[in-house]
């Protein structure tokens, strides 16, 4: 008859099992003198794992990290920013049609309403948040003199070329030809950029300073409603 283990293999095959669920570096602890080797496997790939986490592990601790919500920020514009550039663009675009000109409901212009929704769809909302989130890489901080920093290379840089390229799609998608649309953006660029500099430097100090990176496209599109109307106002005025 074949003999039943002895107390010892018991104890060895306890072991093993008792190692394979816990696998912590204290796994030797029930082990038997007879199984040294064993013992010491399982105690070094238990400290092995303390001091090297599993993929899995790293992947869960870097998603709790400061780093994944900068990744967020970091990607492409959030879609309902986009879509309230766009909604906005083209309330403004019925303001100036009924406020500004009184067309009137059978007067109104439904098609120059699409353009403009399209073009803050297309244009405004993607170039100003990835714009908002350039700037914030390359002036970090949200301190006063950061915001002061911000505001100069945005009103400096960013919104003259900004403008020149939205009155040039605005003209292109009225069916200009590039001649006539090159003259309407001589005759209302620079009258349209010292509007622009009597509205947007103490509004854009403020969003700076006291809005987050996320909130920034949709608190400036909410303050640019009135700038949304007179922008629809020069860009669509033949």
């Amino acid at each position: 008859m074949p003999r039943a283990p002895g107390g010892d293999a018991v104890r060895h095959s306890f072991g093993q099992r008792y190692c394979s669920v816990l696998r912590g570096p204290r796994c030797s602890a029930g082990l038997s003198a007879g199984s040294e080797e064993l013992q010491l496997g399982w105690s070094w790939r238990g400290q092995s794992r303390l001091r090297h986490p599993g993929a899995g592990e790293q992947q869960q601790h870097w998603g709790r990290g400061p780093s994944h919500g900068q990744g967020m920020q970091g990607s492409c514009p959030p879609e309902w920013a986009v879509l309230v550039a766009g909604a906005l663009m083209g309330a403004g675009d019925v303001i100036t049609q009924q406020l500004v000109e009184r067309r009137g409901l059978r007067g109104h212009h439904g098609p120059r309403t699409l353009k403009m929704m399209a073009i803050g769809f297309c244009f405004v909302g993607p170039v100003v948040g990835s714009w908002y989130r350039i700037l914030d890489r390359l002036i970090p901080g949200n301190t006063k003199v950061v915001a002061v920093k911000k505001m100069v290379l945005d009103q400096g840089g960013f919104a003259p070329c900004f403008l020149g390229c939205f009155l040039a799609i605005t003209g292109a998608m009225n069916g200009l030809s590039v001649q006539d649309n090159w003259s309407k953006i001589q005759q209302d660029y620079t009258d349209a950029l010292m509007t622009n500099y009597c509205i947007w430097p103490p509004v854009q100090i403020a969003n700076f300073y006291f809005v987050p990176l996320q909130h920034r496209l949709a608190v400036v599109q909410c303050v640019a409603i009135v700038w949304n109307c007179y922008l629809s106002w020069k860009a669509n005025r033949m």
